[in-house]
């Protein structure tokens, strides 16, 4: 090491500011970071080498210094470490433990796609989901899920069917669910459904219809949310909601339902009958048949928790 510094002092003499760079050179040796970096490498570097990368040397210290401080640096989010490339030291940048955090975060958010939802659903965290009950079935269920979905080779994983009243947290458990499968690396899509039969009819004109369709259908986790809350006309239930369904069954896709409906009283009370009041029950079954194939039902109650002040 003695020697390694000696040539990094004849290096940094040889710039022709000596008095400047002696006081770059203390500062450099002391650094424990350079130290150890030289040490490592010392049967690499010789004064040659030294004397070319000797600001190398300099930008490395200062850039950390700046960093710890909190200053502004040359990469923001990065930090600098020294690498042997080709004979010559140099600075390469990498993510801090902020910057990956961030990144990662980020990331999530992708993954956690939504379709006519308020942005909060992305804050919802199983952690917070208050285990009452009468909704203990449907949180192990949803471990359960949780659990298989991160099992290499675990087939195909049917979804839940939530049904319930009002308020009693079906959509915060689902959109909980979909930050914590985002987090671990899987795309999820949750869908308020009446909101995206709009979306999908005003796609007609514009020739948006495949587009949004495939997005929804081909998502390797949906949650349709809030299914029966509207009337349904029949090319929505025909060409949207049951092109969805029927590629999810084919392509084994897991599928999450919430509605205040269960299975049976929205086939009967709800897809059986278009928003022009015809009733086509046979219809309405192909789609249950779908439904039971893609998710178990569990019914949640409790009180409506929307009414909380």
């Amino acid at each position: 090491m003695d020697d390694i510094r000696t040539n990094l002092r004849a290096a940094m003499d040889q710039q022709g500011l000596t008095a400047h760079y002696r006081k770059l050179v203390e500062m450099v040796q002391q650094d424990h970071d350079v130290q150890d970096f030289l040490t490592a490498h010392q049967q690499d570097l010789d004064a040659a080498v030294l004397q070319k990368s000797a600001s190398k040397l300099y930008e490395f210290v200062t850039e950390k210094a700046k960093l710890k401080k909190g200053q502004p640096t040359f990469a923001p989010g990065y930090e600098p470490e020294l690498v042997l490339n080709d004979h010559q030291i140099e600075v390469a940048y990498r993510p801090t433990a902020n910057q990956l955090e961030k990144q990662q975060r980020q990331a999530s958010l992708q993954r956690f796609q939504t379709i006519g939802m308020t942005t909060t659903v992305k804050q919802a965290r199983l952690s917070d989901y208050e285990p009452t009950d009468q909704r203990m079935v449907a949180i192990k269920a949803v471990y359960d899920f949780l659990e298989k979905e991160h099992q290499v080779g675990h087939g195909f994983l049917p979804g839940l069917y939530l049904s319930g009243p009002f308020g009693v947290g079906k959509t915060y458990l689902m959109a909980a669910m979909a930050q914590q499968l985002a987090a671990t690396g899987t795309t999820v899509c949750l869908v308020h459904f009446p909101s995206f039969a709009v979306t999908m009819k005003g796609a007609i004109g514009n020739n948006q219809v495949t587009e949004k369709l495939n997005r929804v259908k081909q998502v390797p986790v949906l949650i349709i949310d809030d299914i029966g809350a509207d009337a349904m006309s029949a090319w929505i239930r025909d060409e949207v909601l049951g092109v969805i369904l029927e590629y999810r069954m084919q392509h084994e896709l897991s599928t999450f339902f919430t509605s205040n409906f269960t299975i049976q009283q929205l086939g009967d009370e709800h897809l059986a009958t278009t928003s022009r009041g015809d009733v086509e029950p046979l219809k309405a079954k192909r789609l249950l048949e779908r439904i039971h194939f893609l998710a178990r039902p569990i019914e949640i109650d409790g009180k409506n928790r929307r009414q909380e002040s």
